[in-house]
């Protein structure tokens, strides 16, 4: 039996998900969660054989889940299932060790049999996506990624270093080689195409 916990913000999304991998004879939702933070105490708690995540949600994102996994040396594989068809987050979700990467458009079926290769070792990429995400990189590195995504939900220069524990002028210097590494005017441009290109 495949041991699932399935990580998702949307209740109805999670929901329908859990319901249909339930429906397979050999797939077990052992838990679910609707933000990152949960998911990571559910995660560390239930220890499933594979953690089904979306990549934008409350806490931690899908991504900094799967950096987590990686980095404590978790058993648990993890698979990324989520509307962004974005090269960016893909090569992001390789580089923190993601087995799979998924569209929430693909058929149900097809996300079981991704998770039964998965769960034999191998791996399971959109494959579209994997011809695109190799096209060009991500030139941010993670603390300029996590003061860009700050800045662009509006918060101040001084609000992003009280909360990263930066000095004020730290934070003024990431934002502006961010700007400079994306070749944009400001902070607002540097934001939307980061996240156009699936960096943030």
């Amino acid at each position: 039996m495949i041991r699932i916990l399935l990580a998702e913000d949307q209740a109805m999304v999670r929901g329908a998900l859990s319901a249909l991998l339930n429906l397979e004879t050999d797939i077990e939702v052992i838990g679910t969660a609707a933000d990152g933070e949960s998911a990571w105490r559910e995660l560390q708690r239930l220890q499933p054989d594979i953690l089904v995540t979306d990549i934008e949600m409350p806490g931690l994102t899908g991504l900094e889940l799967a950096q987590r996994v990686q980095r404590h040396g978790l058993p648990s594989k993890v698979v990324i299932v989520t509307t962004f068809a974005r090269s960016g987050f893909l090569r992001r979700a390789l580089d923190a060790g993601v087995q799979g990467y998924l569209l929430k458009d693909a058929p149900a079926e097809k996300l079981a049999e991704a998770l039964r290769q998965v769960h034999r070792g191998g791996r399971a990429i959109d494959p579209q996506l994997a011809v695109e995400a190799w096209s060009e990189a991500d030139p941010l590195n993670d603390r300029e990624r996590q003061v860009l995504r700050l800045a662009g939900e509006g918060r101040s220069a001084n609000e992003i270093a009280e909360q990263l524990g930066l000095s004020h002028g730290t934070v003024r210097n990431y934002l502006s080689d961010c700007i400079g590494k994306l070749g944009v005017a400001n902070r607002i441009e540097a934001h939307r195409l980061a996240r156009q290109k699936g960096w943030l």
